[in-house]
């Protein structure tokens, strides 16, 4: 059985929180500072968070506790610990988008998503970590330092949203919030270990985030289940529940389309066998005229256009912010004509249509999360997105879920895409296998 956390707080995640809070087993303000002492322990070896509000989640506790006192919580997150990534403004703290331009920039107001986690009682501890800008999967941020895998030393969390799936995985927060603009959310949650959900096109407010791409961006929750993605999810989402679909499951055929590493293909042919073996009827759906790698490619032209409109004041007055490998991304993207952009715009839209088309029969369809594990840092692969694109095109929820590791201990992902949240996330709860906290941060 995989070793979990030895601190009860931090191995009960979010419902579980919600639960020893109810038995008054501990408090709110128990919790809080038992994550703030791991952060202060734990993080200058992480380099997950930038920045920590202190006072603030300490009387955000503190009100917690008292109406938990009363058995008044706002909602089941009232009171748990959560951490924002640096592109989501917080209140009070740096946001920086990860970019060194932004430094000095202090958020005035809190995003929406955050208001919302506030209104429903959650404690934010604080923002952490992100590759800069948004535009990158590994967390090696030139400004704010590098983040880790807490599985690995010397390997990349993934990313963008590399501190949020690292503090999940290292136990310094119950859950954390990400961005997600072609996997950037499952990314991070499959190289770490965690679960990572990429909600429905729209379904949640994207007020006072940073963008890259305000026509792939989305914000999601990291957590160590399932179960407490959902909760997160609940809180900051506009859609309505609803009921999981049922019927056949897709099992998504890429031989010959994209490169996978052994492996990576071992442990997705093991979770198709796991569903079959649950009862699931699972077919196998491929998608002869999708060019995983020209998609890709194209979702970049996107994001680079977009964030060069959303930079671009920042560009001309602090050009010396952004590094040259951002700036020259970002500058690339502004030049190009618009009959190049158009035409982008217009195949991602026409792919996304005839692969919404193509998944329409099934509940839910299953894929790897990304084609490898974690890797040393140094030059990433350039296939990390083929697969998670895919819900960022379509505007499909998706969760990616731990199934298990690999040979050397690092974990292995799979992702669920489904055309409601209630589905993805049931699926892969139904689906993961934990691979256990990692070994230097359990205690």
């Amino acid at each position: 059985m995989a070793e979990g956390f030895s601190n009860p707080i931090v191995e009960a995640g979010v419902l579980g929180l919600a639960q020893l809070f109810a038995a008054r087993a501990v408090t709110p303000v128990e919790a809080t500072e038992s994550y703030l002492s791991r952060i202060a322990r734990l993080n200058p070896g992480l380099g997950a968070v930038t920045d920590v509000d202190a006072a603030g989640a300490r009387a955000g506790a503190g009100a917690s506790a008292a109406r938990w006192t009363k058995s008044l919580p706002l909602s089941p997150i009232d009171g748990v610990p959560i951490l924002v990534k640096a592109n989501i403004g917080v209140a009070g703290l740096p946001w920086t988008a990860g970019i060194g331009a932004y430094r000095d920039r202090i958020a005035q107001v809190d995003a929406e998503v955050v208001a919302r986690l506030r209104r429903a009682g959650a404690v934010i501890l604080g923002s952490v970590n992100m590759h800069e800008g948004a535009l990158g999967a590994t967390t090696d941020n030139p400004w704010y330092g590098r983040t880790r895998n807490p599985h690995r030393e010397g390997f990349t969390p993934g990313g963008s949203s590399g501190g949020s799936g690292a503090a999940v995985a290292a136990g310094l927060c119950a859950a954390a919030l990400g961005t997600d603009t072609m996997g950037s959310v499952r990314i991070p949650s499959a190289y770490c270990g965690v679960f990572g959900h990429k909600p429905r096109h729209g379904a949640v407010p994207d007020g006072g985030a940073t963008a890259l791409s305000w026509t792939l961006d989305h914000i999601g929750p990291h957590a160590r289940s399932a179960a407490d993605c959902a909760a997160v999810l609940r809180v900051i989402s506009e859609v309505e529940e609803g009921a999981a679909a049922e019927g056949v499951v897709g099992a998504l055929s890429f031989d010959g389309q994209v490169e996978v590493a052994p492996e990576v293909a071992a442990a997705f042919a093991a979770t198709l066998a796991r569903a079959r073996a649950q009862g699931l009827k699972v077919e196998p759906v491929r998608l002869p005229d999708y060019d995983f790698g020209r998609m890709r490619r194209l979702g970049l032209l996107v994001s680079e256009a977009e964030g060069f409109v959303v930079h671009q004041g920042m560009l001309a007055d602090h050009p010396d912010g952004f590094s040259d490998t951002f700036r020259g991304m970002l500058e690339w993207g502004g030049r190009q004509p618009a009959h190049k952009l158009a035409n982008a715009y217009r195949e991602v839209a026409l792919a996304g249509a005839a692969v919404r088309a193509a998944f329409a029969p099934y509940a839910a369809v299953l894929m790897p999360t990304a084609p490898q594990t974690a890797f040393a840092f140094g030059d990433p692969p350039a296939n990390q997105a083929d697969f998670t694109a895919i819900a960022n095109f379509t505007g499909l929820s998706a969760t990616a879920f731990p199934v298990g590791t690999t040979s050397e201990g690092l974990p292995l992902s799979c992702q669920v895409m489904a055309g409601h949240e209630v589905t993805a996330l049931a699926l892969a709860q139904r689906l993961a296998v934990r691979g256990g906290a990692p070994a230097a941060y359990r205690g």
